[in-house]
């Protein structure tokens, strides 16, 4: 249509930009499609900060969680990286799998991530939370995972070869990522009770972000005298950390009282 046949009463008006939403940081967030749970908690971990923006993409993965279909979601993550575009200047890049960075392996998920965005930092859960528990002084850990005994032993021998002693392992022994969305997180804070009562352990660490485990993370904390972290709560704290965000955030646990060690 040309500017003769335009309505007399359209105006072209002027208009300033601003520093959009996410002024102080904007973060990209790969989930799995199988995912029920790591938007709803980073949504609920971050809404006290201003200014504060998440961008996610969703990434194909198998429900059944087993080392083969874990190891298959590294042909994923660059299509997924990509759905984020470069303009909008991403601070950082996570990836929502903590079993998932155990088989690919950290190092590789992160080279995948930073090709797609090569100013962005670049973190997942399993690196998270190592970067937690070096914060917090942690050295002996209990772990609480939902996933078959392959997938957990796994990732305790992941742990260890970074020099944190797993002195206790607990599972649910669960392989679908559609049932372990829908544990009760009454049930994760009994586990979690369970496997961080040890007196050799001193800091307990829930993997996987289906688990609904921010909202029971400060009762753990107050009934066992430790640090107590999830996949999504040392993601969304080391993400916001690597992004230059310092701001300690009440109610939400130790971790989060703390700054990068």
């Amino acid at each position: 249509m040309d500017g003769e046949h335009l309505s007399p009463s359209l105006q072209r008006l002027s208009f300033e930009t601003d520093a959009g939403e996410g002024a102080r940081a904007r973060m990209g967030l790969l989930v799995l499609e199988s995912d029920q749970t790591v938007e709803a908690e980073f949504r609920t971990l971050l809404a006290p900060l201003p200014d504060v923006s998440v961008y996610h993409s969703r990434l194909a993965n198998d429900t059944q969680v087993t080392p083969e279909t874990l190891a298959q979601m590294e042909e994923e993550l660059p299509v997924a990286a990509r759905l984020i575009p470069g303009y909008m200047g991403l601070s950082v890049v996570g990836y929502g799998c903590t079993s998932g960075s155990t088989i690919i392996g950290e190092d590789r998920v992160a080279e995948i991530m930073t090709t797609a965005h090569p100013k962005a930092a670049a973190t997942n859960p399993l690196t998270a939370a190592k970067a937690a528990f070096s914060a917090l002084g942690v050295q002996n850990l209990a772990l609480l995972t939902p996933y078959t005994p392959d997938v957990t032993l796994a990732m305790q021998a992941n742990f260890a070869r970074s020099g944190l002693n797993v002195r206790v392992v607990g599972s649910f022994f669960e392989d679908s990522d559609a049932v372990v969305g829908k544990i009760a997180p009454q049930s994760i804070l009994d586990a979690a009770l369970e496997v961080g009562s040890t007196a050799s352990v001193d800091g307990v660490f829930i993997s996987c972000t289906s688990l609904r485990a921010i909202g029971i993370i400060e009762a753990a904390e107050a009934a066992l005298g430790k640090p107590v972290t999830a996949s999504n709560h040392a993601l969304a704290w080391h993400m916001l950390r690597l992004s230059g965000i310092n701001d300690r955030l009440p109610d939400r646990g130790r971790l989060f009282q703390t700054g990068l060690s």
